[in-house]
């Protein structure tokens, strides 16, 4: 009985949550402006909350919190993808209530993981996307869905594109890295700091 009633708990405490993703993703513009101001530069992107609104949803949510604030891009690879929004510059991970909640994969979409593309990243499990992100700096349509050995059916949630900045990200995927805190390498050994990250509006 006690077993029952905790797995009917939980089950109610997820279907909460996915009803309150729906309900700020229901609010979420079609297009979206985020400005990141970094140590080496600014990208600017757009966010498509029509292709993507629960992610979108959940990105601006963190953004207008000022979580990202502070973060830095901790694992880069050159002509692969830059990674960041989930550690401080002593590569010591930033938690939060907010940043602890899941989003549920939106991979088909029918966005792809091309050069410029900005998509969530997560662990094996198809729904673990919390606040990490990161600009694809090539065409990596290994990431999109597909029933494959890579990434079994799910793909990386595709939820906006560079449109000012890709100079910059190609400087930060270019970065020379090394092991760092936790991670074995691929970072960046001079920190790349998000300084802030914004929504900003276009007349």
């Amino acid at each position: 009985m006690k077993k029952t009633l905790i797995t009917l708990l939980l089950a109610l405490s997820c279907t909460t949550a996915y009803a309150a993703d729906v309900n700020a993703a229901s609010k979420v513009p079609a297009h979206a402006y985020v400005e990141i101001i970094t140590s080496v530069g600014t990208i600017k992107l757009e966010l498509d909350g029509k292709q993507a609104p629960l992610t979108v949803a959940h990105i601006l949510a963190l953004v207008d919190s000022g979580y990202y604030d502070g973060t830095v891009f901790h694992r880069v690879i050159p002509g692969f993808m830059a990674q960041g929004g989930g550690f401080t510059p002593n590569l010591k991970r930033k938690e939060t209530q907010a940043s602890e909640q899941t989003i549920p994969n939106e991979s088909g979409n029918g966005m792809s993981n091309l050069r410029g593309t900005i998509a969530m990243a997560r662990t094996g499990d198809p729904h673990s996307a919390t606040t990490q992100f990161f600009i694809n700096v090539a065409d990596n349509t290994r990431l999109d869905p597909r029933k494959s050995a890579y990434n079994g059916s799910w793909g990386y949630t595709i939820f906006g594109i560079v449109i000012e900045g890709m100079d910059v990200v190609d400087k930060i995927a270019d970065s020379k890295t090394g092991p760092g805190g936790a991670f074995s390498k691929d970072v960046p050994i001079v920190p790349i700091i998000i300084e802030s990250m914004s929504q900003v509006t276009y007349e």
